[in-house]
């Protein structure tokens, strides 16, 4: 899964300071520099830790970065993945399947009042969960419905 996953040092410096605040552990961590923001995957199960009580450790690393901190918990299923990176959307239902081309596309459903949150500002969430679906699955596409 990850094997493939090679850090900079600049992922590693947010690997490391992520872990020695919150205690989580960090399977993947993603710098975007155009939004500002560091994206991690961190072990399932995980996340609570991650974030703090009432996102105590989660404003002390934004505070000492100065960028936004996205946190999603890893599966090793690819639809329970998608619907960890979608959340706080409610997730109806997650068809993966593969094309006559032989590209796998993921067709996300998603509650219609949370098309929005799913979707994300100018479709940031969107881009990020298709970037991830590809990076961990070799799923080509994510359609959000």
């Amino acid at each position: 899964m990850t094997s493939g996953i090679r850090f900079t040092s600049r992922e590693m410096r947010y690997i490391a300071l992520f872990e020695s605040i919150t205690g989580a552990t960090v399977k993947d961590c993603i710098i975007d520099d155009e939004l500002n923001r560091i994206i991690f995957i961190i072990k399932e199960g995980d996340v609570g830790i991650a974030i703090g009580r009432g996102g105590k450790n989660i404003h002390t690393l934004e505070r000492m970065t100065g960028k936004k901190h996205e946190i999603i918990e890893h599966s090793e299923k690819p639809a329970q993945f998608i619907k960890n990176a979608l959340k706080p959307a409610h997730v109806n239902e997650i068809r993966i399947s593969e094309r006559t081309d032989g590209r796998t596309i993921a067709v996300v459903s998603v509650d219609p009042k949370d098309k929005g949150v799913a979707i994300g500002k100018n479709g940031r969430n969107a881009e990020r969960i298709r970037f991830l679906a590809k990076r961990y699955f070799q799923i080509q596409n994510v359609s959000i419905t």
